[in-house]
């Protein structure tokens, strides 16, 4: 999963503060309204400046609703037994110690009443977008109003990525799942009122290509192919100049591919790599000055060619290899670039190998 978030971009020139809203709001009043009525009716869905949490735009505190393992918030809550310190099932799963007091574990019992708290913590605060704040308070009841800080967390994609890619990072696949699915919905909910919009199309794209991650570490090579197939989908209506979009769906590209190949259905895998191929060599064309691009070029040309020495084809195989030697030779790197300058030499010296093997043709009858 990328390191990334794809909200890291998304415009924020509509945020503004909801407490904000309000104060610059009582600050001048309708004409004959009564001051004190409005000002209380107003900061009735207004509380500290903070989140109580600690789940700020600036900070992230680990408090009562995180897992001390993964780092998010707790999934699939459960405490151990006698000590009844809590963390995430599948975190806390891994132990034979509690990893804060170090008491021997006898059992761990699910803890639903702490799960349903964390529930209606998620539901609340990741599903407020501070954009529609002024509107909302236009909209409800003051009975119905929900809590509202003064600085509202994170956009809420933001907020449930961010949680889903600690808990990615700590293994708990199920916990980044669930998460990353609310994120998906969230999004298809706005691109059904907005339409095609490129942000919303962009943020989707890399978000299903998440949840293509996590159920590729889960097993679930289908339904990873299903997302990514889905990512690709999104990802293929926006315009190709924007470096970002080729990468994700050049990856999603790439990543179907390797499922089709793990599963032996070689024909399959080489269309993907093909495509993913395509992808890159036109950014190259728009943008030939991008070094990150070139071996990008040079790591597709390379999959397509061991595609097709397994498929018997090794001339052709030999002239992609030879191709994507050629692209990285040519690449001129500035002193600075040394992650690229290793990934370069790295893939390089695969290349050398293979072309250093002596592999008889495959009959195609016998794949």
């Amino acid at each position: 999963m990328s390191s990334l978030c794809p909200f890291a971009n998304a415009a924020r020139a509509g945020d503004r503060c909801p407490r904000k809203v309000v104060e610059n709001h009582d600050k001048h009043p309708a004409a004959g309204s009564d001051n004190k009525t409005d000002v209380q009716r107003n900061n009735s869905g207004s509380v500290s400046p903070k989140c109580p949490f600690g789940y700020d735009s600036h900070t992230f505190k680990l408090g009562p609703l995180s897992c001390m393992i993964c780092k998010a918030l707790l999934f699939d809550s459960s405490q151990c037994m006698p000590c009844s310190h809590k963390f995430c099932k599948v975190c806390i799963s891994r132990f034979k110690d509690c990893p804060l007091c170090g008491a021997d574990i006898e059992k761990i019992e699910p803890d639903s009443d702490l799960q349903a708290v964390v529930d209606r913590f998620i539901e609340g605060h990741a599903r407020i977008k501070r954009s529609q704040v002024n509107k909302d308070l236009n909209e409800v009841g003051d009975e119905q109003k929900n809590v509202i800080y003064e600085d509202v967390s994170l956009e809420r994609g933001a907020f449930l990525v961010q949680h889903a890619m600690r808990a990615f990072h700590a293994r708990n696949f199920e916990s980044a799942k669930s998460r990353l699915c609310l994120c998906s919905e969230d999004i298809h909910e706005q691109l059904e009122r907005l339409g095609n919009a490129t942000e919303l199309c962009s943020q989707l794209g890399a978000v299903l290509g998440m949840l293509g991650d996590c159920c590729r570490a889960m097993g679930d090579s289908s339904s990873a192919v299903s997302y990514y197939e889905e990512s690709v989908k999104f990802l293929q209506k926006l315009p190709t100049k924007d470096l970002e979009v080729v990468h994700t769906l050049s990856v999603s590209l790439n990543k179907i591919g390797d499922l089709k190949y793990y599963d032996g259905n070689l024909q399959s895998a080489r269309s993907y790599y093909a495509q993913s191929l395509d992808v890159r060599r036109d950014a190259v064309k728009e943008q030939p000055n991008v070094s990150t691009q070139v071996v990008d070029v040079a790591v597709s040309l390379a999959k397509v060619a061991d595609v097709d020495r397994n498929l018997g084809d090794e001339n052709v195989a030999i002239d992609g290899f030879n191709e994507a030697i050629k692209c990285l030779e040519s690449l001129k790197l500035d002193p600075t670039e040394t992650n690229l300058e290793q990934r370069r030499h790295s893939v390089l010296e695969f290349l050398h190998n293979q072309l250093a093997e002596k592999q008889s043709p495959i009959p195609t009858a016998s794949v």
